[in-house]
């Protein structure tokens, strides 16, 4: 081969990788863009003797006297293997309303670099094409975690209040609508094989006071799960708001937590819920 046609060569060469990583980039999808849920605990001291939020509580962020009810349970195998993965399975039934099933994968939210996380979740396929899943920050007292919900509903039309199918019922629900990302999440079918094996932890039922509180619509929710000593209960209170933008939710949870821990209402900790459940139940 001559020299004048090694130079043509290496130069289509590198032509085409550099049309290739440029054709790349140009198609790479950005970061998903979510919204911002504030969930702070409370202590006991924020609700009265029948399990109602204080009047002092629901006068400082505009909360009902009346309750909406709801029931969920999650499910997953005894090895925890959804869990160990990032991802939850809930049902969850609201009076009068549908049936909700709820898949969700979780990412780490490590020294608040929110972006981070995204850019690993975009690298997960987790990206701002997906249109089937809701990108969103839990930020508490102490952390925050991003998450990936994949949200689907079924009629409840056969279950009164907020009844929920019994247990070979609903996990059979659950795997016939599972989402293609959960299901081959680390290979075929194994979504469907762990939730096939998977058991019901559950049900609890909760009560839930809404409002209206700095353009916002917050609400306390009340639940009660068996204590970690075995013996006897412990009562979860969650207060919560969810704003489209990370400035704004950092400045509304600034003053939520001013006003809670100034009237000796807040937890200085976070508390997650799935956690107990599937620990507890």
């Amino acid at each position: 081969m001559t020299r004048h046609r090694l130079r043509v060569l290496i130069v289509s060469a590198s032509l085409a990788v550099s049309f290739g990583a440029a054709t790349a980039t140009a198609h790479a999808d950005a970061n998903a863009v979510p919204d911002y849920e504030v969930k702070l605990d409370f202590l006991a001291s924020a609700i009265d003797g029948s399990g109602v939020p204080t009047s002092a509580v629901r006068s400082a962020f505009g909360l009902s006297a009346t309750a909406s009810t709801r029931s969920y349970e999650y499910f997953d195998t005894g090895s925890r293997a959804l869990k160990g993965q990032g991802w939850s399975v809930r049902l969850r039934h609201k009076s009068g309303k549908d049936l909700e099933l709820n898949y969700k994968k979780r990412f780490d939210v490590t020294n608040g670099n929110v972006d981070a996380a995204l850019s690993t979740a975009n690298s997960a396929g987790f990206d701002s094409s997906d249109t089937n899943y809701d990108a969103q920050v839990d930020w508490g007292y102490a952390q925050q975690e991003l998450s990936f919900s994949n949200d689907k509903s079924s009629s409840a039309s056969t279950y009164s209040g907020t009844t929920l199918p019994g247990e070979s019922t609903a996990r059979g629900l659950l795997v016939s609508n599972i989402p293609g990302k959960l299901d081959d999440w680390t290979s075929k079918n194994w979504g469907t094989d762990r939730l096939s094996e998977s058991a019901a932890h559950g049900p609890v039922t909760t009560k839930v006071y809404s409002g209206s509180w700095q353009g916002t619509a917050p609400s306390i929710e009340v639940l009660t799960v068996p204590a970690a000593s075995g013996s006897g209960t412990q009562t979860v209170i969650e207060f919560s708001f969810t704003v489209d933008t990370r400035s704004e939710a950092s400045n509304l949870r600034s003053q939520a937590i001013s006003i809670a821990d100034g009237k000796g209402w807040l937890y200085h900790g976070d508390i997650l819920k799935t956690d107990l459940i599937l620990d507890r139940l």
